[in-house]
């Protein structure tokens, strides 16, 4: 009873999480380093196609967005358990200085997105 109580909290908080829906936008996780030149951000998007990544910047803030598209599915006619996001997913991550003219640079390896950003000073 408390398992279930506690559950009910934490979906009221933070949405229900057991089970994703097709419907939900994902957001990835990022690593953010500093270095002399600018900044290097690291997203987790494994299963993503790297033409179906969009990056933009504008004032502080850089942007990433795209789509996983779940290729199996379309031969499956039922699901038994989905615990992996697909459709669109989102990222935005505010950096502490102004990023009109920085230089972008990608890498898309094995899941992982770099994003290297060059700022001019």
């Amino acid at each position: 009873m408390i398992n279930k109580q506690l559950s009910e909290i934490v979906d009221q908080l933070f949405g229900d999480t057991s089970e994703p829906t097709l419907q939900s936008i994902w957001h990835p996780r990022a690593d953010i380093y500093r270095h002399g030149q600018g900044w290097l951000i690291k997203l987790e998007l494994a299963g993503v196609r790297q033409e179906d990544i969009k990056v933009n910047v504008s004032d502080t803030m850089l942007k990433v967005e795209g789509i996983r598209r779940d290729l199996v599915a379309k031969d499956i006619s039922e699901a038994y358990k989905m615990e992996i996001s697909y459709n669109r997913f989102e990222r935005v991550i505010e950096l502490p200085e102004n990023l009109k003219d920085t230089k972008i640079a990608m890498d898309f390896n094995q899941g992982m997105l770099l994003i290297k950003l060059h700022c001019k000073k």
